[in-house]
């Protein structure tokens, strides 16, 4: 079976990469770090928006390009790539696909095709403090249609239009405003902002019939395939920055790319990142396929992207040398995305947890 790109995939593919280096380089990244007025670079939003990438899994009929997930997958590691400052991954990897799963058709008619306009920010709140999400954590609840309770932290929460609450039986569709508050968090990306989001007697509407539990591993299932190709795009750029900078930088009259420590190093990312890849292949088939084997696929694809782009944006640091731990070089720009992202839909052990969870289940069956 061939998981490659299709060719009109790698064109989509080529093209997202063009319309990056033009519109995303290490600059508009600093714009937002050096910032903190702002969360997200609003041009290159406007931008994404244009280019149809917001809707590019969103049915036609809601407004979207219907293309599907695989190219939803080529478009996210572009983005990755070009550590993208902007609210993509909440908007489009968590909410619209909360929607697209177990929205009425009235939720979807109303929200998704603002989603693909890029009229609507989106973020997905389930966690309420340290660990892991549990229904014994969770105390966030709904009575009478209003929704109360503290999210912290919540990646887009503070610029987020509409946002999916797990409350404790359920999933709910809270419109920023009355009854929301947020608070700005501090966190290592800044170019990723993350608030504590509070409600407050707040409207709130249930998505879907399911156990919000349920619902939320579902949704995470999914996320977890398009961010694991959003690190791989990260990591793929570190070990590139990596390698042009050991072979341009000269030590005893050599380029260190040269010794053997520089090329065991690098060799060690390429290898992660090509496992990360072929994992990240395999779930986004899955994910497209809708196949049972979706939870296994998404952990598989999620642990290895997350080591993977750690790995590689360490690397990239420690190869810079000096000038790589300093403000002015951009590999802290990739170190920190490799952080941010591999805590936003649960940490690396949770989901080492759930893939050996799925490994007994499918051996025992």
């Amino acid at each position: 079976m061939n998981f490659d790109y299709s060719d009109e995939q790698k064109m989509l593919k080529d093209e997202a990469r063009k319309f990056l280096d033009a519109k995303c380089p290490p600059a508009v990244v600093r714009g937002v770090l050096n910032h903190a007025d702002r969360a997200y670079d609003e041009a290159l939003w406007r931008g994404v928006a244009e280019q149809g990438w917001l809707g590019a899994a969103i049915p036609e009929a809601h407004g979207g390009l219907g293309l599907g997930h695989v190219e939803l997958c080529a478009l996210a590691e572009e983005l990755g790539r070009a550590c993208a400052p902007i609210p993509f991954a909440s908007t489009v990897y968590f909410v619209a696909e909360a929607l697209m799963l177990f929205g009425s058709e009235a939720q979807q008619t109303k929200w998704l095709p603002r989603i693909a306009a890029g009229a609507v920010i989106g973020a997905f709140a389930t966690s309420e403090g340290p660990g892991p999400t549990t229904p014994r954590s969770v105390r966030t609840s709904v009575s009478g249609g209003r929704l109360s309770g503290v999210k912290i932290p919540v990646t887009d929460g503070d610029v987020a239009d509409l946002i999916v609450v797990l409350a404790g039986d359920g999933l709910y569709l809270v419109e920023r405003g009355e009854g929301v508050a947020a608070e700005v968090l501090t966190t290592l990306d800044p170019t990723r902002s993350a608030a504590r989001l509070t409600f407050t007697d707040a409207p709130a509407e249930r998505l879907g019939d399911e156990d919000g539990f349920t619902a939320t591993e579902r949704v995470l299932d999914r996320a977890a395939v398009l961010l694991a190709f959003e690190q791989i795009g990260g990591a793929d750029k570190a070990l590139e920055m990596a390698k042009g900078y050991a072979l341009d930088r000269y030590a005893f009259g050599r380029p260190i790319g040269g010794y053997q420590a520089i090329k065991h190093k690098l060799a060690d990312v390429y290898v992660k990142n090509e496992i990360a890849r072929s994992n990240a292949y395999y779930g986004a088939w899955a994910l497209n396929a809708r196949a049972a084997e979706l939870p296994l696929a998404a952990a598989t694809a999620r642990v290895a992207a997350s080591e993977a782009f750690w790995f590689a944006s360490k690397e990239n640091i420690q190869t810079h040398g000096g000038i790589g731990f300093t403000w002015e070089a951009d590999p802290q720009l990739y170190y920190r995305r490799s952080r941010q992202l591999s805590l936003v839909a649960g940490a690396p052990a949770q989901w080492r947890e759930r893939l050996v969870a799925q490994l007994e289940m499918k051996n025992a069956a």
